[in-house]
């Protein structure tokens, strides 16, 4: 059964952290709260977390679009091909924030992402999720719990999530409510910006 943990946005402990960090470096999944709709995670670099992930969404690994949850650009030049100025303007622009941003993808993306030729990033505006992806040292790679409700589509309180959650993931962080709108997603792998899909981000960064 998975742990429930209760760390606060305003000031993550260290230590809560910590412990989240070593879940997921033990190739555990950890559901934990962003700036928009709960997300379940695992470490980018281990292969049997992330068929866990895979599994779970009834998707093969290869063609799975997860996203890549990111402390800031820096991670950016590992996974993704050079960007040109305005695609730096606009991430610069907008994150952190609300936002999963489809770039064109490297060689040094994992092997199971290989085939793939673009990567969903995403740098979250929530103190929690980025202090795990610091100490964790590289991103992790996540996807949204969706309800199966149809009239909710984004579970937001963190104990039903814990509820139907324990027996699937390692760790449940409780970081209060989350929200129950998803991510803007733009795609900034062609020339010109798509939006995929309008979400909880303004579409004015563009």
């Amino acid at each position: 059964m998975a742990e429930f943990i209760k760390i606060y946005t305003d000031k993550p402990s260290e230590a809560a952290i910590a412990k989240v960090v070593k879940v997921l470096k033990n190739g555990g999944l950890v559901i934990y709260p962003t700036d928009t709709v709960y997300g379940l995670g695992c470490d980018i670099t281990n292969s049997r977390a992330l068929e866990k992930i895979a599994k779970i969404k009834g998707v093969k690994l290869e063609k799975a679009n997860f996203s890549f949850i990111c402390h800031d650009l820096s991670n950016l030049s590992d996974y993704v091909r050079q960007i040109d100025t305005s695609t730096f303007k606009i991430l610069k622009r907008a994150l952190p924030g609300p936002y999963t941003f489809i770039l064109p993808g490297n060689n040094n993306l994992p092997k199971e992402f290989k085939k793939k030729t673009t990567v969903g990033i995403r740098v979250p505006d929530n103190s929690i999720a980025l202090e795990i992806v610091r100490q964790l040292g590289n991103p992790i790679v996540s996807t949204s719990i969706r309800d199966e409700d149809d009239v909710i589509e984004y579970t937001t309180d963190p104990e039903l999530i814990f509820e139907k959650w324990q027996n699937l993931v390692d760790m449940v962080i409780d970081g209060g409510y989350g929200d129950n709108v998803g991510s803007t997603i733009i795609d900034l792998s062609e020339h010109e910006p798509v939006i995929v899909r309008e979400g909880k981000g303004s579409l004015d960064i563009l």
